[in-house]
């Protein structure tokens, strides 16, 4: 009689929290992103995070997540969650320096920091606060989102042999290092992504950059053009997470944390799953088209990269303190953490390959 009692306080227990459970308020949010519905591992990490949220909450923060197919504005995600249409949004800061140049170097800068060197200077280094600085006057919080690590400096028809192979050569190239490729002559184009492979292919363009083997791979421009640049342009690039404030503060406050750790564990798995994904592209790839040649750009074009790159930089922080604070920020952590990375990954790597 005992024990049936003990059981069945137990069930009656289990009931309870049960019904408390169904009573508690469940908050649905909608994600927008930048990206396609098989575009990986960026999609991926939308996803993941959605269900992070949903899994550690028990079911009470469930996150729709829109791909850039069902909303049809991948570039329109910054304003939709600025207006609050859509709760959260997954896309890269370095697409809206046109709207705000402060928020650029969040995702990468030419010649910055590495994904590890990245990530300890968002949350050690003071790199969160500035980012939630440069957004909070969007009504806007915002998280790292996902690394992809050092981006291939690109896939060109030619070999670059000297400066004078940039003047006039036709580059699909985005982003600040666009404006640094510009400064040494040449003709910088932004295509949509599904047009790029039949410009390469018909000569529109003479070089572009994507991203590194596990998304080049699927595009193909290694069936039409077999040299492949390493990258400087972005040692890392940094994707992000932009809350609508009003949407976050509507949560309660377990919930909020909950949504944080689901976008900071998403963010850091995104990094592991593209450097497996490189890895495992990169063998077939240069299995299947073994012409392919890495190269590095010789060393003048590299100074003169690295010179047009400082004198832009400098320019434009004279024209905007907040992007002044941000990028001494990263210089003086970079000065820091260098040194280090040196000691560690480079020269081991130096002494064992």
């Amino acid at each position: 009689m005992k024990n049936l009692r003990n059981i069945a306080i137990l069930l009656l227990a289990l009931l309870l929290s049960t019904q408390l459970f169904a009573n508690e308020k469940v908050y649905k949010l909608k994600m927008a992103t930048t990206w396609g519905p098989t575009l990986s591992p960026l999609i991926d990490t939308s996803r993941n995070m959605a269900k992070l949220a949903e899994e550690m909450s028990n079911g009470r923060l469930q996150i729709r997540v829109d791909a850039a197919n069902k909303h049809k504005a991948p570039f329109g995600v910054f304003d939709m969650v600025k207006a609050g249409q859509y709760d959260i949004g997954h896309s890269a800061s370095y697409y809206w320096k046109g709207k705000d140049i402060n928020l650029l170097p969040f995702t990468s800068m030419p010649f910055g920091l590495t994904a590890p060197e990245q990530y300890a200077w968002f949350y050690y280094g003071g790199g969160l606060e500035l980012m939630q600085k440069a957004y909070s006057k969007y009504g806007m919080y915002s998280f790292p989102g996902g690394n992809t690590g050092v981006q291939m400096g690109g896939w060109f028809r030619k070999e670059i042999k000297s400066l004078d192979d940039l003047k006039g050569l036709k580059m699909r190239i985005p982003g600040f290092a666009g404006e640094v490729m510009a400064k040494l002559g040449v003709e910088v184009t932004n295509i949509a992504p599904a047009e790029l492979f039949m410009a390469l292919e018909r000569n529109s363009i003479d070089a572009l950059e994507w991203v590194g083997p596990s998304m080049d791979i699927k595009m193909g421009f290694h069936k039409v053009a077999p040299f492949y640049y390493t990258g400087w342009h972005e040692p890392a690039s940094e994707m992000q997470f932009m809350v609508n404030i009003h949407s976050f503060n509507k949560l309660p406050k377990d919930l909020q944390k909950i949504l944080v750790v689901a976008m900071r564990v998403a963010a850091y798995d995104m990094y592991i799953q593209d450097y497996d994904l490189n890895a495992t592209a990169w063998q077939e790839m240069k299995k299947e088209y073994p012409n392919i040649q890495v190269k590095t750009l010789p060393k003048d074009v590299m100074d003169a990269l690295k010179k047009a790159n400082k004198e832009l930089r400098v320019d434009l922080s004279a024209k905007n303190p907040l992007l002044k604070e941000i990028l001494d920020s990263q210089d003086a952590y970079m000065k820091k953490v260098r040194e280090w990375s040196k000691m560690s990954d480079y020269l081991y790597l130096k002494d064992n390959l």
